[in-house]
């Protein structure tokens, strides 16, 4: 492990002691797990793994994903709650939404929200959340313009970019309860792309089957890169969203580390390995006895840029070196 990442988990508090035997002996907790995509369920697993606990001895899990499908999550998380669980962990804002309607006693734990917590109508405030909620946020539409800015600078001569969207997700629906809004970082991209002197087009899909068209049509419209927003969607089908970017011949940035590993050129944001132990971190500290009204909700701190090179050889692109210094990791 390099020292700065060391000293980040260090800073964040991941380096947490395991659970004080005599709070957990004889006693098996029942924590679920409430996601648009179970995806992200192993990294959850393991980093309460390194905390101490071992499944089947003194943590059992309940594992409830949607796989894309947001609509189903209402019910899934009521059904976490009539299993009796101890706690909720719920990854992004659908899945939160779900859980806070479901249940107001069993803690909730927040692995991440792309959003302002306090805005969102989770906690009340973020030093003292107040109720039955708590966890960590980063604000998607803050990284937006960062993620568009980059996207440029590894395109200098573009003139043109897309937005990759989905128009009728409840995920990116600004009048859904359990929705980021998807105007709102579209807005932000559009101010960026103003600010640094090119036009943005806007592209919208509804399933997987549309990606081969929109990306054709993105091609057509003269666009030299494709910002990916935020979407567990995307995040379930980042090898095949990178897959047809590379048969039109088209540069990506998408949000996670993971995607950037499945093909997308390049990736933006928080360490969702990162984000993953914190929530178990907070598992543990409720477990402990703390509860989450009193748990301040955490904001990373530490962002990773990821450059796939197998990717930009696919593209016959040349990374520039101001960007090649500043990645956290570069896949060969």
């Amino acid at each position: 492990m390099d020292r700065r990442r060391f000293m980040a988990m260090l800073a964040g508090g991941m380096l947490a002691m395991p659970p004080s035997a005599g709070q957990t002996a004889g006693r098996v907790w029942r924590i679920g797990y409430l996601t648009p995509s179970s995806a992200t369920f192993g990294l959850f697993r393991q980093a309460l793994r390194e905390l101490g606990y071992i499944e089947g001895q003194n943590l059992v899990f309940e594992v409830r994903g949607a796989e894309g499908r947001l609509d189903q999550l209402p019910g899934l998380a009521v059904e976490l709650v009539g299993l009796n669980v101890d706690i909720i962990t719920a990854a992004g804002r659908p899945a939160i939404w779900a859980a806070k309607e479901a249940t107001t006693t069993i803690p909730i734990v927040m692995a991440f929200l792309g959003d302002d917590a306090v805005k969102a109508g989770f906690v009340a405030k973020l030093g003292r959340p107040g109720g039955n909620i708590t966890g960590v946020e980063m604000i998607a539409d803050e990284l937006t313009a960062k993620r568009l800015s980059l996207l440029r600078e590894m395109l200098p001569r573009a003139t043109r970019l897309s937005v990759l969207a989905t128009s009728d997700n409840p995920s990116n629906d600004p009048g859904s309860p359990g929705g980021l809004g998807r105007d709102i970082l579209v807005n932000t991209a559009q101010e960026a792309a103003r600010a640094l002197g090119i036009a943005l087009d806007i592209v919208d899909v509804r399933e997987p089957g549309e990606y081969e068209h929109a990306f054709t049509a993105i091609a057509r419209g003269e666009a030299h890169g494709v910002f990916v927003l935020p979407n567990p969607l995307f995040f379930r089908d980042a090898q095949q969203l990178a897959h047809v970017a590379v048969k039109h011949q088209l540069a990506t940035l998408c949000e996670w580390r993971e995607m950037a590993q499945a093909g997308c050129l390049m990736s933006y944001g928080p360490s969702l390995v990162g984000l993953q132990r914190r929530a178990a971190a907070y598992v543990d500290r409720i477990i402990r006895g703390a509860k989450p009204a009193d748990l301040p909700v955490e904001r990373p701190t530490t962002f990773e840029l990821v450059i796939n090179l197998r990717t930009a050889k696919a593209l016959g692109l040349t990374i520039p070196p101001s960007l090649l210094l500043r990645a956290d990791e570069v896949i060969e």
